[in-house]
C-alpha cells in the first residue's frame, strides 16, 4: 500500500513537471516570434524599413526583410528639415516616420491621388514611401527638380489634412510676431528676448496662416525670397503687389535673416 501511494506521488509530481515544461516551451516560442517589416524596393543600394532604419542591401535581413537595429532611427542624414526634403529617397522615408515630423491621424486622411474617388493611405510607412516619391510640388515644367532635395514628406497642400487646426498643433509653443517693414526675424525674435525657430517657416509658409496673422487685402500670392512669409506694405510701388500676402515657392529660400525694405515678416518665436 504504501508502495503504490509513493508510486503515485513521484507521478503526480512527474506530471506536474511535465506541464510546467510544456508551458514554458510555449512561453518562449512566443518570444520567438519572427518578426517581418515592410521596406521600400525603389535603391538600387539602399532600402528603408517600417521602422525606420535605413541599411544597404546586404545588411537587410533576407527573412524579417528588417535593417539592422543600429544606426540612427529616423535618419534625416541628407535632409533640409525646414523644407521636409531629401536628396535621398530611403532616408526621406525615414525621416517621414519620425512621430515628432508627423502627425499620424493627419496623415491618414491624405488622399493617395487627387481624383475623389482615391483612397487613402493605410499607414505612416505608406504615406512616406509614397509621398517620398511622388511630390509634384518639387518639379518645375513637368520635366525637372528644382532642387537635389527632390524628395519631399511634407503633406500636399491641397490635402483636406492641411487644416488650421493641424498647423496650429505644429505651432505649440511658437510666439508667433509680425515685424516691422524692413525687419529680419532674428530681429524680431530678439526685440521680444527669443530666438527665431527656422523650421517654424516652413509652417508659417502657408496662406491658411498668414492670414490669420496678416490683412493681406485678401490677396495670397507665391513669390520667391528669403523675406517670406511675409505682407507687402501699403506705400510699396505697385509692381510688389501693395498689401498682398506672400509665400515663397523655393523652401529652401526660407531664412531667419531674410528681409526687404517693402515688407513685414511673419516670425516664429521661442
Amino acid at each position: 500500500m504504501t508502495m503504490s501511494i509513493s508510486r503515485l506521488s513521484l507521478y503526480c509530481l512527474f506530471l506536474h513537471v511535465f506541464i510546467l515544461g510544456i508551458s514554458a516551451i510555449r512561453k518562449d516560442v512566443g518570444f520567438l516570434q519572427k518578426q517581418f517589416c515592410r521596406s521600400t524596393v525603389q535603391g538600387r543600394y539602399l532600402l528603408s524599413d517600417d521602422n525606420g532604419h535605413v541599411c544597404d542591401a546586404l545588411s537587410v535581413n533576407p527573412q524579417s526583410r528588417c535593417c539592422p537595429e543600429k544606426g540612427d532611427k529616423f535618419s534625416c542624414h541628407g535632409c533640409n528639415v525646414v523644407s521636409e526634403c531629401c536628396n535621398s529617397y530611403e532616408y526621406c522615408v525615414s525621416c517621414c516616420q519620425d512621430p515628432s515630423r508627423i502627425i499620424k491621424e493627419q496623415v491618414l486622411e491624405v488622399k493617395i491621388a487627387k481624383p475623389a474617388s482615391a483612397g487613402k493611405y493605410s499607414s505612416v510607412f505608406d504615406f512616406c514611401a509614397g509621398r517620398c516619391r511622388h511630390n509634384s510640388e518639387s518639379v518645375v515644367h513637368e520635366n525637372a527638380y528644382r532642387s537635389d532635395f527632390h524628395h519631399c514628406f511634407s503633406l500636399p497642400s491641397n490635402s483636406s489634412a492641411v487644416n488650421y487646426t493641424f498647423l496650429e498643433a505644429r505651432l505649440n509653443g511658437i510666439n508667433v510676431l509680425v515685424g516691422r517693414q524692413g525687419e529680419s526675424c532674428d530681429l524680431v525674435c530678439k526685440s521680444k528676448g527669443q530666438s527665431c525657430v527656422p523650421n517654424k517657416l516652413l509652417v508659417l509658409n502657408q496662406c491658411d496662416i498668414i492670414q490669420r496673422y496678416m490683412s493681406c487685402k485678401g490677396t495670397c500670392l507665391a513669390s520667391i525670397g528669403s523675406d517670406q512669409p511675409a505682407e507687402v506694405v501699403d506705400d510699396a510701388p505697385e509692381h510688389l503687389n501693395p498689401g498682398a500676402c506672400l509665400y515663397t515657392q523655393t523652401q529652401s529660400m526660407l531664412s531667419c535673416y531674410g528681409s526687404h525694405q517693402h515688407t513685414r515678416r511673419l516670425c516664429p518665436c521661442a
